[in-house]
Order: C-alpha cells, then sequence, then structure tokens
C-alpha cells in the first residue's frame, strides 16, 4: 500500500522528516518534567516550517502521547497538518492504540506500516509496544511480517523504524528499557544486506552507532532530553530536536539532527523519573 506517498522518480534523493517523543496530553497546559509538551511540540513544528525544506514524508515514531488521551492524538495530528505532507507513525511504550488509530484515523493520519519511495527504497514500520511496560518487545507476528516484507522486495534499500533501540545506548537506566529480543530481529535481517539502517526514538537523545554491521539511529525528543552515558536517571539541558534523512537512489543515507536554537524548554532538573 503506498497511497499516501507521493510519486518519486527513479534518480531522486527522498527527503523524510522524523519527529519522535511528543507526550503530548489532553491540554496545552500540562507539562512532562517540567516541559510543556505542547509548546514544545509547536515550535519544534514551527521551526520546521522556517528552514524551508523540501520533503516528501514525516515519520512519527512512538510515545506522541503521554496520557492515552484521544485528544492528545489530535492535537499531534493537527500540529502535523501544519507540515502539509503525509505522515505515517508507529507506537511507543506511552501511546494508547486503541485511542491512537481511531484518533489518527478521524483526522486524516493513516495507519500505514510499508511504504515504497520509488524504484529504489521502502520503509517498514514495526510496532515493538508492550503494553503496560517500558521495555520493548517484537512479537512473532511483527517478525514474521517483517520476514515477508522484505521477501516481498529483496533488491529495495530498505529503513526499518521502531520506538525501542535494538542496541545498548550507554545509559544502563534506558538499557533495561531497549528491545528485549533483538536476536530474534538480527535473525530476520540477516538475509537481506540491503536492510542495513534502523531508526528509532525512545532514548530522548541523538545516536549514530553500528550493530551487527548495521546502522542505528536515535533521534532527540521534541520536548525534554535524557543525558547520554549515565547509569541512573539523568535530563539533559540539551533543546527538543528531530531528524532530517536523505534517502539517495545508490542506497545513501545522509543525515543531520537539528535543535531548536534557544534553551526556551528547559526541564526541572530536580526530577527522578517520569
Amino acid at each position: 500500500m503506498n497511497s499516501l506517498v507521493p510519486e518519486i522518480a527513479d534518480n531522486q534523493c527522498i527527503r523524510l522528516l522524523q519527529l519522535t517523543d511528543m507526550h503530548l496530553f489532553k491540554t496545552q497546559q500540562e507539562s512532562l518534567l517540567g516541559v510543556n509538551t505542547w509548546q514544545s511540540y509547536q515550535a519544534v513544528l514551527a521551526a520546521v516550517l522556517a528552514e524551508r525544506r523540501d520533503f516528501d514524508l514525516v515519520l512519527a515514531t512512538g510515545d506522541l502521547a503521554q496520557d492515552h488521551s484521544p485528544e492528545a492524538y489530535r492535537t499531534f495530528a493537527k500540529g502535523i497538518r501544519q507540515l502539509d505532507r503525509p505522515c505515517v507513525w508507529l507506537p511507543g511504550n506511552h501511546d494508547f492504540q486503541p485511542a491512537m488509530v481511531n484518533m489518527l484515523a478521524d483526522e486524516g493520519v493513516c495507519e500505514q506500516k510499508s511504504v515504497l519511495l520509488g524504484d529504489k527504497w521502502q520503509l517498514l514500520l514495526l510496532d515493538s509496544q508492550v503494553h503496560g511496560v517500558p521495555h520493548g518487545l517484537l512479537s512473532d507476528y511483527q517478525l514474521q511480517w517483517l520476514s515477508d516484507a522484505l521477501a516481498r522486495h529483496p533488491h529495495r534499500h530498505t529503513i526499518v523504524f521502531l520506538h525501542h533501540h535494538p542496541t545498548p545506548s550507554g545509559c544502563s537506566w534506558l538499557d533495561t528499557h531497549s528491545l528485549r529480543n533483538p536476536h530474534q530481529l538480527a535473525e530476520v535481517l540477516q538475509p537481506y544486506p540491503l536492510a542495513k539502517t534502523l531508526v528509532c526514538g525512545h532514548i530522548h537523545q541523538e545516536m549514530d552507532t553500528l550493530w551487527l554491521g548495521r546502522r542505528v539511529l536515535s533521534t532527540p525528543s521534541t520536548c525534554v532530553q535524557f543525558r547520554p552515558q549515565c547509569s541512573g536517571f539523568t535530563i539533559d539541558n540539551l533543546s527538543p530536536g528531530w531528524r532530517w534523512l536523505e534517502l539517495g537512489p545508490n542506497g545513501e543515507i545522509h543525515t543531520e539532527v537539528r535543535r531548536l536554537p534557544d534553551t526556551q524548554f528547559q526541564p526541572d532538573f530536580h526530577s527522578e523519573g517520569y
């Protein structure tokens, strides 16, 4: 299914915007760890528009809502409409999928887990959520779905998107909340050398590392950031961010993390968790 995505010429670069971990609430007044998540989300959207970059698709990689409310997903969708581009999404550990699916569909942000882009690329979106817990797991269904999707297009360059990180981040407290069965994911990917990039959210920080010969990228949250290389829960003072990805016709990926330029959204550094 490819109904949401515009036609892309074979030799054209494909440009993606990744937004992640918005943690929106029912109302516009609520905050996460001292940051008003609606205001930070709006500021990120305004900054994206101010960059005046041409792009083809938005990827929202989970934790769109913090409080499970339908209104939070409506707020997300209204924000995305400002970008005037199609958007695909996947759930994070804080999301409530019944409200998420229904409200986003009502708001015109439809569920689409496999996206073909031109003749060279495909994007595959996985659901790593385990209801009620922060860590992730890919079910047998998800693993089989991924295997089937890769087998249908083995000659396409592929990016796999998921919420939870499959490789250690360097933060021991975050790594207790990582993907619990990365070995099974690796087994599915092993026969497909063109599926060489994975992109996640969840850890509220930038990461660009190698995992079993594949590149793993994580992207800052649009609200609160977590400090890298910490054993215990630690908030960072970096600004909210987003990621651009440019996919070339020969399989190359150029990517850049951008952040808001000021310190308007400073968190409560006395917070001990969430």
